[in-house]
């Protein structure tokens, strides 16, 4: 009896898991609703399911706010950038398609191959942020540069961030308000916090043993 109500129970460590992603969660959509924070924001996010998959992370909110404050100013930079480059994208896509062909079938291609380093770039940029010390230039470099070398992991935690875009394809009007509810209160958690037992993997190739112990090194 005493083990079913043991705060090591499994039961128990689970929900302290979801309580805990909840949380990380509705404080990353908060800071990220000025807009010009976001890149702070999900930075802090990695910053924190990086230390929850391996079993590091104790206080959310202090961890949290503490990278936030650390890695504001370089993550605002490169979130200005990746906006800057998503509408550039965009406007570069949009004149494509208004080209007469075969132009335009082989410009849309082109950009096609664009979309998808751009996709790749920014799925590594915050974690990196997150756990290395760089200079902007080079966190983008090691962005792509790990994209690239880590493929099969690449593939799979862009599959894995992919996913909460099938809830539009439900059929049932409440059944998809439903999930889009849960997505709110869990959603960009859950799928950091997934990711980041790829990244931890990924990462770990590029930490001197003497750092392994500290919050961030040099990559």
């Amino acid at each position: 009896m005493n083990r079913l109500f043991s705060m090591d129970n499994k039961f128990f460590v689970f929900m302290g898991k979801v309580a805990d992603l909840c949380l990380l969660n509705l404080v990353c959509l908060i800071c990220c609703i000025p807009i010009v924070t976001a890149g702070a924001s999900l930075t802090a996010l990695y910053y924190v399911t990086l230390k929850m998959v391996r079993n590091e992370e104790a206080y959310i909110f202090r961890s949290f706010f503490k990278s936030f404050r650390q890695n504001f100013k370089q993550a605002t930079i490169i979130h200005l950038i990746m906006v800057a480059a998503a509408v550039l994208l965009y406007l570069d896509t949009t004149i494509v398609k208004a080209m007469g062909e075969p132009v335009s079938s082989v410009m849309s291609v082109i950009f096609a191959v664009f979309t998808m380093i751009y996709v790749m770039i920014l799925l590594y940029l915050y974690p990196i942020l997150a756990k290395f010390y760089n200079s902007v230039k080079n966190t983008f470099t090691n962005a792509i540069l790990m994209a690239i070398r880590h493929l099969p992991y690449t593939v799979i935690m862009l599959i894995i961030s992919a996913l909460p875009v099938l809830i539009f394809f439900v059929p049932s009007f409440q059944a998809q308000m439903t999930l889009i509810l849960l997505f709110l209160l869990f959603g960009f958690a859950v799928v950091a916090y997934c990711n980041s037992y790829f990244f931890v993997k990924v990462f770990d190739k590029y930490i001197p043993a003497e750092e392994e112990e500290t919050d961030k090194g040099a990559a």
